[in-house]
Parts: structure tokens; C-alpha cells; sequence
């Protein structure tokens, strides 16, 4: 018997209707793209946990009187590249850390100049602490430009560097300074017997007080190197930085740790574009105007071969290579990660960034903040990426 049009036209829409429901019922789920996540939301800040010292054994301010040729002391200075215009914020800085730290410890001061200090720096800044401070120029051959580094090429790259909105690109001074920081300063004779330095700059800030003596713990506990905060790099500023140093490593294999950080150095996840511009670099690094250090690193055959390898690419003048990069990028290959060590107690800052832990011994600055600038600078943030491959001790 032949149903009539209307009724065959509903049955074909429900018969098509059912095959559509169990077509869905069985398929697999459905995959959504994810929002993109600011990157505040990526995790939550381990600084908003509450933050202690490290784990001991740990030197307490016993017998550390500035006077005292038998104090605990070992052979470590507070280090700073500074001029003498800059007396007034190097003494804000000296002021912070001596309240929240070297007036217990009276470690030396060594302070580094291109030029002859002045009566005035010296009296200003010896004013702010008990502790022995030293006064240095910086040989000649160790800030003056390299004979291999052509005047109108470095002319013509810093315009290119201008024009990617590269900052100090024009300025040859901050090139020489990021030079001498990455090879030079521990080089000089006023450091010949010293091991362990804490880099100070003008105008940063200290927040929290820290009753422990840090080279001390850099010492037994074996580590190499301390930061605070842990950045992204401008990827147009070093764009031949690990095309060069992937050179260096295959010329010399025997100088990877094997427990290294490359993964750290080398993510292309989170920001992949940096890695693109960098040519596989992520530009994670170590922010190093604070940095707590061995210098027998710096010293070490492997970074020594490293930097000459880099001062011979020009990339220190024809880009804008910081130390920064460079310490981190040799770090992450040539030593043990554990050995990095994160001072998550010691409240800082450097404008803009800041490491704010959650302690009772800061004040100052507002606990887990990472930026008082625009929000887009928190995706300048790196310090997720390096819990994620190596930890936060």
C-alpha cells in the first residue's frame, strides 16, 4: 500500500534525524581551540604560597663584625659597575641592602668605574656601610671596543636595530658594558682572590630582610648561580646569538653538561614567535642585574672558549647581545641545573619586575607581583617555563 507524499517526506526527515543523533552519540568527542590564557592565569604564582629560607644549614650573623679578621666571612664582595652620576640611586640601593642584609654580614664593597671615582662617590657611598668598600677603574683593554669590530658596520647595524625598536642600540657604551659584563669583569685584578660576588646596580630595590649568609649558602651547598627573576628576551636584539652558539657546540660537544637546561633554552611553546626570530633560542634567561655567583664558572675553559667564540662574532656591537642571554645560554649548557638556584626569599626589584615572596620578613612591595607596569609585560614572565623544566629550588 502506498503512503501518501506528506507521510513518506516525514518518515525520510525522521529517518535522517536518527542516523544524525547516533552520528553524534558515537563520534568522538568534540575538540574546542582553548581560549587564550593571560598569562597571570597560566599557573599560580609560587610567591603567593608562603615563602621561607632555603633548607638549611644555614650561617647565622654571629661573629660577622666588619672588624672581625676571624668572622665566618669567605672570600665574596658586593659588586657593582657604576658612575659617578649615579652616586645617589647607588646609595638608595646600598641603603636597602644594608638594612635588609649586609649590616649583619659586612661583606665587602667593590665598585667598578671606566673612569676615576670621585672624593664624593666614595665618601657618599662609604657612609652607608660598615663593611671595607673598594674603588676600581676598569683597564682600558678590557672596555675599549675590539680591533676586529668595523666603526661604520656598527653605524649601519644600530640604525637597523633602531628602526626594530631595539633599545640603547645607538649607544656604544652599553654595548662595551654588556661586553665587559660577560667577559670580562672577573677578569680584573681586584677580583684575582675573590670567589663569589653579589651584582648590585643603581636604583634597585630590596624588601625583605634575610638573616642567612647567602655565599655562605652558595658555597655549601654547592651552587653556581642565583637569580630572582627570569625573563624574555627581544628576539630582534640577538638574532644570531644560538646560530652561533649551536656553531660553538659543535665544535666542542665535550662542554654540554649532561644534565643541562636545554629544554629551558630551547621551548617554543609558550612563545613561539621569540623562538622563530631567535632561530631556536626561547630567550629565556636570567635577568643578571641581580645575580649571586661563582665566578670559577666564568672562569671555567668552557665559558672562556665560549665568550671568545661569541667577542670574535661581533654580535656584542653589530646586535645587542646582554649579558644576560649569554650567562644564561652558558649556564643552561655547560652546568648541572641543579645547581641554579632561585632566591624566591629575597624580595626585589628592578623597574619594572619584581620577586615578592609571601614572608613576614618583607615590606614594601606587594606579594606575588611580577610587574607595576602595563599589563603586557606579564607575558615577559619566563620563570613558569623554568619550573616547568627544571624546578623551583
Amino acid at each position: 500500500m502506498a503512503f501518501p507524499k506528506p507521510i513518506r517526506a516525514l518518515a525520510g526527515v525522521t529517518f535522517l534525524l536518527v542516523v544524525f543523533l547516533l552520528f553524534q552519540a558515537f563520534r568522538s568527542p568534540p575538540i574546542f581551540d582553548e581560549p587564550e590564557k593571560k598569562p597571570s592565569e597560566e599557573r599560580k604564582d609560587p610567591l603567593l604560597e608562603p615563602t621561607g629560607e632555603p633548607k638549611g644549614p644555614l650561617w647565622r650573623a654571629d661573629d660577622y663584625a666588619a672588624d672581625n679578621p676571624n668572622s665566618p666571612r669567605i672570600n665574596a664582595t658586593l659588586l657593582s659597575l657604576v658612575r659617578n652620576s649615579e652616586v645617589m640611586e647607588m646609595v638608595s640601593a646600598m641603603r636597602d641592602l644594608e638594612r635588609t642584609w649586609n649590616r649583619k654580614f659586612n661583606y665587602p664593597w667593590t665598585f667598578f668605574n671606566d673612569e676615576p671615582f670621585s672624593d664624593q662617590f666614595k665618601k657618599l657611598t662609604q657612609a652607608e656601610t660598615n663593611a671595607q668598600c673598594n674603588y676600581e677603574v676598569v683597564p682600558k683593554d678590557h672596555w675599549e671596543v675590539p680591533s676586529w669590530i668595523n666603526a661604520e658596520l656598527f653605524d649601519e647595524s644600530a640604525k637597523i636595530l633602531e628602526e626594530e625598536g631595539i633599545q640603547y642600540a645607538n649607544m656604544m657604551s652599553y654595548h662595551q658594558m654588556c661586553r665587559w659584563n660577560s667577559g670580562m669583569f672577573y677578569k680584573h685584578p681586584a677580583l684575582a682572590n675573590t670567589r663569589y660576588y653579589w651584582r648590585v646596580e643603581p636604583k634597585v630595590h630590596f624588601f625583605c630582610d634575610v638573616d642567612y649568609d647567602v655565599f655562605r649558602y652558595m658555597e655549601d651547598h654547592n651552587k653556581t648561580y642565583g637569580f630572582t627573576i627570569n625573563l624574555y628576551d627581544a628576539p630582534n636584539s640577538i638574532p644570531t646569538l644560538w646560530p652561533e652558539t649551536l656553531k660553538f657546540m659543535a665544535a666542542h660537544p665535550e662542554y654540554i653538561h649532561e644534565n643541562n637546561a636545554m629544554e629551558w633554552l630551547t621551548d617554543s611553546a609558550r612563545r613561539p614567535e621569540h623562538n622563530q626570530k631567535a632561530n631556536g633560542y626561547s630567550t629565556c634567561h636570567f635577568w643578571s642585574n641581580f645575580e649571586i655567583a661563582d665566578m670559577e664558572f666564568w672562569r671555567s675553559q668552557a665559558y672562556e672558549d665560549y665568550f671568545n667564540h661569541l667577542d670574535r662574532a661581533g654580535g656584542f656591537f653589530y646586535e645587542r647581545w646582554g649579558d644576560a642571554p649569554v650567562h644564561s645560554i652558558a649556564l643552561g649548557l655547560f652546568e648541572d641545573k641543579s645547581k641554579i638556584h632561585w632566591f624566591r626569599d629575597i624580595g626585589y626589584q628592578h623597574i619594572p619586575y619584581f620577586n615578592c615572596p609571601k614572608s613576614p620578613k618583607c615590606k614594601g612591595c606587594k606579594t606575588g607581583q611580577f610587574t607595576d607596569g602595563e599589563d603586557f609585560l606579564l607575558k615577559e614572565d619566563c620563570r613558569s617555563n623554568w619550573f616547568k623544566y627544571v624546578g623551583m629550588e
